[in-house]
This record gives C-alpha cells, sequence and structure tokens, in this order.
C-alpha cells in the first residue's frame, strides 16, 4: 500500500510540475521569450536573464530547449547561449526552496500557513473558479498555474506519507547508505533526472525521502551532483538534427555540468572524513535545497570566467566543415514558446516582403530598361516567395495547434493573410515582366502620353508598397490610415487610364495590341495596390481586434475626416 501511495504521490507530484511550468509559460506571454533572445548581449546579462526566465518557468530544461531553438535559428549566438545556460542553473535552484516549505512546523498559526501544505487547498479552491468561470485565457492560466502548484504540493504530501513507513525498514537505509559512495550517487541522480528530465523534479522527490529522516546529507550530495548531469538529456535530445552551433551550446550545456560536477566530487572526497559526522546527520528538505543552490552557484562562479573556453572546446570537438551550416529557418523547436516563434515569423515575413516590393518595383523598371539580368531576379524573388509562403503557412499551422491566448491567435491569423498577399505582389511583379517582355518581342511602343499616364501610376504603385511595407513593418497603425486612400486613387487612376486608352484607340494613335498589353498592366497595378491595401488593413484589425477587414476598412472611409484629407493628397499629387 505504501509503494501504491509512492507511485500516486509521485505521478501527481510530476502531473502537477509540468502542468504548472506550461501554464507559467503561457501567463508569462512573449515577454520572457523575447526578453531572452534579445537581452543577452553582456555576460553578466546574460547570466541573469537565463536565472530569471528559469526561476519564472520552474525549469532549466525549458530555458535549455528554447536556448538551443534560438541559436539553431540564429536569433543568439554560442557566447550568448552560454551565459543564459550558466544562469538557468542558478535559477532552476527556486523550486527546491519552496518544496523546503513543507518541512515547516508550529503552532503559531501565521507561520503554519507558510507550510504550502496548509495554504494549496485554498489556492486550488481560486485556480478551480478562475478555470471553470471566467472567460479570460490568462485568468485561466493563472487558475492552472494554482491548480498545478497545488496538485504538486497534495503530490508531495503523498509521496512523504507513503515513505514515512520506509524509516524503519532495513533495505531503505542500507541503499542511502550505499548511495554515500560518491560516484554511485552520482549515476543514481543522473539517471534518475534523466528519466523524468528535470532536475526540480528529481530534487523534490529527494526531499520527499528526506522525511523519512533516514538519507543522510553525505547520500543526498553526491546525488544532487547527479541530477545536474542528467537534466542535460533533454536539451542533448533537442540538438539532433540542428546546426552545428545548436549541438555547441547544448554541449556547454553537458561539459559545465559534467566539469562542475568532478570538481565538486574531488573535493567533497577529500574533504568528505574529515566532516563525517556532519554527513552522517539527516537530511531535510531545507538542507537538500541550501546544497542545491550552493553547488550551482559555486559551479558558475568557477566556471563563468572561463565560459570562452568552454566555447572553444565545443568548437573543438564540433568542428565547422567547408560546406556552410545551414540555418534553419523556422526551427520547430521554438513552437514551445509562441511568441518567439511569431516573432521569427515576422522576420521572414518582412524578408519576404522586401523582396516582393523589390520585384515590383524592377518590374516597373522593366518596362523601359529591360535586361535578362533584371527578369532572372524577379523570377527569382517570385520563386523565393512562393518558398516563403509554404514553409511559413505550414509553420503557422502547426503553431495554431498549439493553446494560443487570444492576442497571439490574433497574430497568426494577420501573418496567414500576410504571407498570400506578398505573395501575389510578387507573383503581380512576374506578370509586369512579362509584359515588358511582349512589348520588346513585338516592338510596341506606347504614345508619349500614355507613358506619361504610365509613370505616374508606377509612382503611385511604388509609394503604396513602400508605405504598406512600412505598416507592415514597424505595425504602424498610423500610417495604415494612408494606404487605404492612395489605393482609392490608384483605381480611379486605372478606370480614368483605361478610358484615356479606348480614346487614342479610337482617334487611331494606339493599336489594338499594344491596348492588350496596357490592359494587363493596369489590373496587375491595381491588385498589387489592392494587396498593399489588405496589408494594412490587416494590421488594422489586428490592433482593432476584429478580424473582418472590409468591415475595418469602411469604417475607416466612413470616418471622413481622415481619409478625405488624405485622399485630396494624393488626388492632387498623382489625378491633378
Amino acid at each position: 500500500m505504501d509503494l501504491l501511495g509512492l507511485i500516486g504521490g509521485l505521478s501527481l507530484f510530476l502531473f502537477g510540475m509540468t502542468v504548472m511550468g506550461q501554464a507559467l509559460e503561457r501567463r508569462a506571454g512573449g515577454g520572457l521569450e523575447i526578453m531572452l533572445s534579445k537581452l543577452t548581449s553582456g555576460k553578466i546579462r546574460g547570466l541573469l536573464t537565463g536565472l530569471g526566465v528559469t526561476a519564472i518557468i520552474q525549469s532549466s530544461s525549458a530555458t535549455t530547449v528554447m536556448v538551443v531553438g534560438f541559436v539553431n535559428s540564429g536569433l543568439m549566438s554560442l557566447g550568448q547561449a552560454i551565459n543564459v545556460i550558466m544562469g538557468a542553473n542558478i535559477g532552476t535552484t527556486v523550486t527546491a526552496w519552496i518544496l523546503s516549505l513543507s518541512g515547516i512546523s508550529s503552532d503559531n498559526p501565521f507561520l503554519a500557513m507558510l507550510k504550502p501544505s496548509n495554504f494549496s487547498p485554498i489556492l486550488a479552491l481560486i485556480g478551480v473558479v478562475l478555470l471553470m468561470f471566467t472567460k479570460s485565457t490568462k485568468k485561466k492560466d493563472t487558475g492552472t498555474i494554482l491548480l498545478g502548484f497545488a496538485t504538486l504540493m497534495f503530490g508531495m504530501d503523498a509521496m512523504s506519507a507513503a515513505v514515512a513507513g520506509l524509516k524503519d525498514v532495513e533495505w531503505f537505509t542500507e541503499m542511502f547508505v550505499m548511495f554515500s559512495n560518491p560516484l554511485l550517487g552520482v549515476l543514481v541522480g543522473a539517471l534518475v533526472t534523466a528519466v523524468i528530465q528535470s532536475s526540480s523534479a528529481s530534487v523534490g522527490i529527494l526531499q520527499a525521502l528526506a522525511a523519512t529522516g533516514r538519507v543522510t546529507l553525505g547520500s543526498s550530495i553526491p546525488i544532487i551532483m547527479g541530477q545536474n548531469i542528467g537534466t542535460c538529456v533533454t536539451a542533448m535530445l533537442s540538438s539532433v538534427g540542428t546546426n552545428k552551433n545548436a549541438r555547441r551550446a547544448a554541449l556547454v550545456h553537458l561539459f559545465f555540468n559534467i566539469i562542475g560536477t568532478v570538481i565538486f566530487v574531488a573535493l567533497y572526497m577529500i574533504v568528505s572524513p574529515f566532516i563525517a559526522g556532519f554527513l552522517a546527520g539527516p537530511a531535510t528538505a531545507l538542507s537538500i535545497a541550501i546544497c542545491h543552490s550552493l553547488f550551482n552557484v559555486f559551479c558558475t562562479l568557477i566556471l563563468f570566467p572561463a565560459s570562452s573556453l568552454l566555447e572553444k572546446l565545443a568548437y573543438r570537438l564540433i568542428r565547422d566543415t567547408e560546406s556552410p551550416d545551414k540555418n534553419e529557418e523556422l526551427d520547430e523547436r521554438l513552437l514551445l514558446t509562441p511568441q518567439i516563434a511569431l516573432e521569427r515569423c515576422r522576420e521572414l515575413i518582412c524578408e519576404m516582403g522586401n523582396e516582393a516590393v523589390l520585384a515590383m518595383k524592377e518590374a516597373t523598371l522593366s518596362l523601359d530598361e529591360y535586361t535578362d539580368e533584371r527578369a532572372r531576379k524577379i523570377r527569382a524573388i517570385e520563386e523565393h516567395s512562393d518558398h516563403y509562403e509554404d514553409i511559413i503557412a505550414t509553420y503557422l499551422l502547426k503553431l495554431s495547434e498549439k493553446q494560443l491566448d487570444s492576442k497571439s491567435g490574433a497574430e497568426a491569423t494577420l501573418y496567414l493573410k500576410a504571407i498570400g498577399d506578398f505573395e501575389r505582389i510578387s507573383d503581380h511583379a512576374v506578370n509586369v515582366l512579362e509584359s515588358a517582355e511582349e512589348l520588346r518581342e513585338k516592338k510596341i511602343d506606347f504614345t508619349e502620353g500614355a507613358k506619361a499616364e504610365l509613370l505616374r501610376m508606377r509612382e503611385a504603385v511604388t509609394e503604396i508598397l513602400e508605405l504598406s511595407m512600412d505598416v507592415f513593418r514597424n505595425n504602424d497603425t498610423e500610417l495604415a490610415d494612408s494606404v487605404e486612400p492612395l489605393e482609392t486613387v490608384i483605381d480611379r487612376m486605372k478606370e480614368n487610364m483605361r478610358t484615356a486608352h479606348i480614346t487614342r484607340l479610337v482617334d487611331g494613335k494606339c493599336s489594338i495590341e499594344a491596348g492588350f498589353v496596357w490592359s494587363d498592366l493596369l489590373t496587375n497595378f491595381e491588385r498589387t495596390a489592392d494587396h498593399c491595401s489588405n496589408i494594412a488593413g490587416g494590421i488594422l484589425d489586428a490592433a482593432s481586434g476584429n478580424m473582418d477587414i472590409h468591415r475595418v476598412l469602411r469604417a475607416k472611409k466612413e470616418s471622413a475626416d481622415t481619409f478625405t484629407s488624405l485622399y485630396e493628397q494624393y488626388r492632387e499629387k498623382y489625378l491633378a
């Protein structure tokens, strides 16, 4: 029965820790992940960033996996990653301190309430209320955190109660005497942590076993050392299939923990004979938390100055080859951190947008200055845009399967729409190029009046392309108001130019063949402007929390003052 109680308590403990950690990540939003990817320029800042993020999400494994993903995607250098990894090792000790509060015993009601098993039922009740009776995603996540913590503490108490009956069992006592052998203790700590993939959880299990009073300090210290090696398994598995720098980051994590453990095992074996009486004393949840923190802090103090040497060692073991290492455009490891994944998508969409804008500019120039090199460049961009659309759309669909908050969900929807618009702009650029090639092959020439009209249209389209790109790049809702009035002017220009062409055709100034090309050009320019309007409208949608783009754009037109003023400016510029 004690064994069943131990299994049940362990299950609740691990489940509570997992649920709480995932909810903490979601509740923190993208702030932690963005801070982790950007605030790592200095060594001390990187160390503190890793420490802070890990202390909040309660998992050094999650932080290290994040870091491997960032390095693989080029968001973080190997040098920055090393500092963050070292900070994560200190941050993970926070969990042990929280669990050590379970050892509080006092008749004073205020002190007694500091014991987690006494206040966790209240947290569980609040968590249930937030989870069942609120609609806000953030409140639900807060409720999940509270429930996860309460479940974790109930599991901890269940484990402690189950092992209490083992304190007088001879084999249990002998087992921990055996673990006093430092090498065996390190091996057991590493194996247990590798299996459950959480050093925080394995420290918690050790703290629960310490409740029997039979676990000595001498047997717990080597196990604690081994736990740091076992936690590297998650990062090593995560690095499989990544680029060389990401594998180096996982390797540095392993080196850091192995070297630190070797140094402290050697020191432990030298010092232990002199403090044998102290080490024979019973370990408590508090003493285990203290040992866990001291070990990780001292490892960092010793190896932090040598971080550059660890980097060189990683480069020595994983050498650069002549063929360049392909950097993954979108690393699926980043799906664990949706805000970073969305940020990476935004960066790629900006690259895609810049290329699409460039393609259309080059295509308009080809009408007057056609070259084979320019044509190859435009077609290459269009193929690249198709590639971007495929990989980003697939990635966003995978991301949408995760539990996203409303803001992240709206952002993902915006990006799915934007990649479609940018891809179509590059398609229209190829269409304009084909019109330029037809003009060249058939030796068709427009009249001087038609050329002047076309030049104004090209200028207007170039302006709306640059405007919409700036709107998307900077998420600028104020600038977005300028796009729709210009798009309306381009629609008017198209109609005027079509009418002017019919007049020239009737007067015999223009050929029918030229008219076909003219119509194709106007259609492609007008549709390009439509896609620019969609991009700006998407930014306005996301800002207003309303994903109905047509309703948003109609509302903008109906708020006549701003729209009319901007429309008149563009009309004067291009239609006068």
